[in-house]
């Protein structure tokens, strides 16, 4: 018994050195070559991230920047499915319902990560093969390289659960081109294939059968500069075809989605959407009444103040915005509607966007003194 005994903790230690590479781990963390890579593996969530991964990505990307012998850093997802579907809204809710100090770490942690992607000194490569949402988007869009694949799928659907397209949302969706940026965080529209490119979130387009070749060639590449990790990375691209004659899904829409989304007030968008009349427009409407009126008028907001802030500055103010969904109504019953019953009809609180005042809307954006986020 004792002998068995001990080869189990012989063999237990053993696990706790290959934590890295355990293939049960959440996260793996190994360096190639010249490569740090990154794996999310919980296929079975999506890769959704939790505070643990984010707690063992954070360090390890700090650390790889640090690293002389690392030239790069690749982020990629297991199972076929998804890069990453989000964060752990499901343990963010339990915990913020009984005011568990996870609902502040995980933001913080998240956004700190997200910062750190986007000021990373390394050349960044996200793989972002299959769903890519939310906190996908965060470990990815701040990055250098994202490529894109047939199966990518984009979204920002925060508005739909109670929440605002977070994780540097307010930096990077107002910076796409016209107001695309507004049109997609306000929709939680899903973009596929190269129109992930053609909207300007990824930066290349492979197929997603080329990815495994083009990893083993970033990985192959001595002491890499910036640029031949681009020219490589570009000539995958070039030689991609799929889709490439078909014209970018929202062109026909482009006039109108700038003339309506750069409206000032969410009640101006509606109306302008109701003026408007057309099939595009009579469609974005219904999809705007299903939102939470409160989250449409803190993303607007969020938006158009980010277009003008540092990522830094941006992701303070997401913070904050954070800790008000957390103390309020909507978050709980939208994650209700859509993630736990299902029903997809929640009842939103207040329920019209004329009942959001224009004082609780400010309350949301004011600074959280010693609470807030420091980067």
């Amino acid at each position: 018994r004792l002998k068995a005994l001990n080869r189990l903790q012989v063999i237990l230690q053993h696990l706790k050195m290959s934590k890295q590479t355990d293939s049960t781990a959440e996260v793996l963390l190994e360096k190639k070559g010249g490569a740090g890579i990154i794996t999310l593996n919980r296929p079975k969530a999506l890769n959704a991230l939790n505070l643990s991964m984010i707690q063992q990505i954070f360090p390890q990307i700090k650390t790889w920047e640090q690293d002389p012998e690392t030239f790069l850093i690749i982020i990629k997802g297991t199972g076929g499915k998804a890069f990453c579907a989000g964060g752990d809204i499901r343990a963010i809710t339990e915990a913020g319902k009984v005011g568990d100090k996870l609902s502040q770490d995980f933001f913080r942690g998240e956004y700190r990560l997200n910062n750190a992607v986007g000021t990373c000194k390394k050349p960044y490569v996200a793989l972002i093969d299959g769903i890519t949402m939310g906190g996908g988007v965060g470990v990815s869009i701040h990055g250098h390289f994202r490529v894109a694949t047939e199966k990518t799928v984009f979204a920002m659907p925060e508005t739909a659960i109670g929440l605002f397209p977070d994780v540097g949302g307010g930096y990077f969706l107002p910076r796409l081109s016209g107001k695309i940026g507004y049109y997609l965080a306000l929709t939680g529209c899903r973009l596929k294939g190269r129109d992930v490119l053609k909207a300007g979130i990824a930066t290349h387009f492979v197929e997603s059968e080329k990815l495994p070749a083009l990893e083993k060639d970033l990985i192959a590449l001595k002491s890499p500069s910036k640029e031949k990790i681009a020219d490589l990375l570009n000539s995958y691209h070039m030689k991609c075809t799929v889709d490439q004659e078909k014209e970018f899904v929202l062109d026909e829409h482009m006039e109108k989605i700038n003339s309506i989304f750069s409206a000032n007030s969410m009640e101006e968008i509606v109306k302008k959407l109701k003026q408007d009349g057309s099939p595009f427009a009579m469609k974005q409407l219904e999809t705007i009444n299903k939102m939470s009126p409160t989250s449409l008028k803190l993303t607007l907001r969020q938006l158009r103040e980010g277009a003008s802030m540092s990522l830094q500055d941006v992701l303070r103010m997401e913070y904050r915005l954070s800790q008000a969904c957390m103390k309020g109504h909507d978050f709980y019953e939208g994650v209700r509607a859509v993630l736990i019953d299902k029903d997809q009809s929640p009842k939103w609180k207040p329920a019209a966007l004329e009942e959001v005042s224009d004082e609780f809307v400010d309350n949301c954006f004011k600074p959280l003194g010693n609470d807030d986020l420091k980067l």
